[in-house]
């Protein structure tokens, strides 16, 4: 013969609402925390003032795809950028900052040296990891910019 079953009461169903609710705010507080210790800051400062830029810089961008140049960047094995130019003038100047994307390393600033050809070296090593690189091209007095990812 089985035990008579205990009868569901008011305190069942508070013990399975306390866990429910309990559950929902410990991933809630999870999530917030893991989405403000992987942000790495602000992407603007004040976007006021950004928006006054906006139509500013959607011309500039017209103006530079207008160029028709390419760039092609990859990490060597030294550490050195490789970065091949296409469409772009003979003696064109070549910089660019390379920039962690989760921001917890400091932007590395690095300069090219010309290997002919369009072709471009980087005097400085990149650290290891993944890194957006930001590239700014002079050359017959106009600029052109262009972002790369590099593992």
């Amino acid at each position: 013969m089985t035990p008579p079953a205990s009868p569901f009461t008011g305190r069942h169903m508070a013990a399975i609402l306390v866990a429910g609710f309990g559950v929902v705010i410990a991933v809630n507080f999870t999530m917030a925390h893991l989405a403000l210790s992987t942000f790495g800051g602000e992407v603007v400062e004040n976007s006021y003032v950004a928006s006054q830029d906006f139509n500013r810089w959607l011309d500039e961008a017209a103006r530079e795809k207008a160029l028709g140049w390419t760039l092609a960047a990859r990490r060597m094995g030294d550490g050195h950028v490789r970065a091949e130019l296409r469409g772009v003038p003979e003696g064109a100047r070549l910089q660019a900052v390379a920039r962690h994307p989760l921001g917890r390393l400091p932007d590395t600033p690095l300069t090219f040296g010309g290997d002919g050809g369009g072709r471009f070296v980087s005097r400085e090593v990149l650290p290891a990891g993944r890194w957006t690189l930001r590239f700014e091209v002079e050359a017959d007095g106009r600029r052109w910019r262009v972002e790369e990812p590099v593992a």
